[in-house]
């Protein structure tokens, strides 16, 4: 089971085993708390850094947990979902939905990322810079003529 691929799309099992700091990432999502639009997931929000899952290399931030230890996570609150999470043992098993790599994660998952600054911004700054030191130069070069 630890690795093996399924029908679904991007979806494998892993297995981890809980080590002194638990199983070293966060999760979001529920029916009482909506991670994504009309979405009732769990999703993983941080990988722990050192953590059983982070030293296993294969949940990733953005992954859906579909299963713990066989129970579907599907239809539960948070709360619920910690709760199965905090009582599943010392060996525990997901299935996970990987998401896809080109896709976004959803907003504020506290990854280490830092945003990017869109080419736009960049442009746009650019063409305000270049358009003061125009306007700059031409009126100092016409206050210094002194006829």
């Amino acid at each position: 089971m630890n690795g093996a691929m399924h029908t679904l799309p991007n979806v494998l099992d892993i297995r981890l085993k809980r080590g002194p700091s638990g199983l070293g990432f966060n999760i979001v999502g529920g029916t009482d708390q909506q991670y994504m639009h009309n979405d009732s997931s769990i999703y993983v929000s941080r990988i722990k850094e050192n953590g059983a899952a982070a030293l296993d290399g294969r949940l990733r931030e953005g992954d859906k947990i579909l299963e713990i230890n066989g129970n579907k996570l599907e239809n539960l609150g948070h709360h619920q979902a910690v709760e199965l999470f905090r009582t599943a043992g010392e060996d525990v098993e997901l299935r996970v939905q990987q998401r896809p790599p080109t896709q976004n994660g959803p907003v504020g998952t506290g990854s280490d990322s830092e945003p990017s600054v869109p080419l736009a911004l960049i442009g746009i700054v650019a063409v305000a810079a270049i358009t003061f030191a125009f306007i700059y130069i031409r009126y100092h070069s016409q206050s210094r003529r002194h006829f």
